[in-house]
């Protein structure tokens, strides 16, 4: 089983999570008891996703200690500010039926709006209450995450961005390793647009896995959070099982080679 990786306030996060993007409350109940029962102990979930009630359903139907499993949530763009913010907090968890969740962040930047920096603030105060272990963002950039640090003198413990080998994110790794914060990964199949990838098609075959699995070991390999997603049972398992090969000094640099900026979602400027 992939270990965990230390978040800056001194928690932790499974290092491969479940994503449940664009999954209806009630598929989203199945799935994600599927990936308990796999082995999954960490759920990504959100606000606008509209799925938190079969989220929280599958983990109560688990019989799990709560503490085993790690819920993340977003408050979405439309409820930031400190008033609204918490308001969607407490109807988040209403909806996943917990006292607290592991991991609170901001969805997206969503600048155009200024209201981030207040946000940020209110994550920060929803920590020290203990109902959010832990506080981050998503989706941020350099200059957010600048803005957030200078004027609040508080690092967001993680940043969950769109990352693959078509877009590293090498600029934002490198100022999250400055400044202690985790990455985490969505989209990490591109959408599954790379499955059918001839260099990562051979590097799968060599190593007797499925090209969606080196993609998860290739995000955990560099210490990133990875959230693949899929409602197929056989699927949802084999992406969590992926301890059992290492990607070689030369698959990482024939992966190296996809690198082209493109990205599969919405690129956070546009955002709001």
């Amino acid at each position: 089983m992939v270990t965990s990786i230390p978040l800056r306030d001194g928690k932790s996060v499974p290092a491969v999570g479940f994503g449940v993007y664009k999954v209806d409350d009630a598929d989203a109940e199945t799935a994600v008891g599927i990936a308990l029962d796999a082995g999954y102990r960490h759920v990504d979930t959100a606000e606008m996703y509209g799925n938190e009630r079969g989220v929280g359903k599958a983990i109560r139907a688990s019989r799990l200690d709560r503490d085993d499993v790690f819920v993340t949530t977003k408050v979405w763009n439309d409820h930031q500010g400190r008033d609204a913010t918490l308001r969607a907090f407490d109807a988040s968890l209403d909806r996943l039926g917990l006292h607290a969740v592991d991991l609170y962040l901001i969805h997206w930047p969503a600048a155009a709006n200024d209201r981030y920096v207040e946000t940020w603030r209110t994550l920060v105060e929803l920590r020290a209450s203990g109902r959010a272990r832990s506080v981050g963002v998503s989706n941020f950039q350099v200059p957010h995450l600048e803005r957030l640090i200078a004027e609040t003198g508080e690092v967001p413990a993680l940043n969950q961005v769109e990352r693959h080998p078509w877009l590293p994110q090498h600029e934002l790794m490198a100022f999250h390793a400055q400044h202690d914060i985790v990455t985490g990964a969505w989209s990490p199949l591109g959408r599954g647009r790379l499955v059918d990838d001839p260099v990562l098609t051979r590097i799968a075959e060599a190593h007797e896995v499925s090209v969606a699995q080196v993609l998860v070991r290739w995000n955990v390999q560099q210490g990133v959070v990875v959230l693949p997603k899929s409602v197929t049972p056989s699927r949802i398992r084999a992406n969590l099982d992926v301890d059992g090969f290492v990607l070689s000094d030369d698959d990482l640099a024939a992966i190296a080679t996809l690198e082209s900026g493109q990205r599969t979602g919405s690129h956070p400027d546009s955002v709001s």
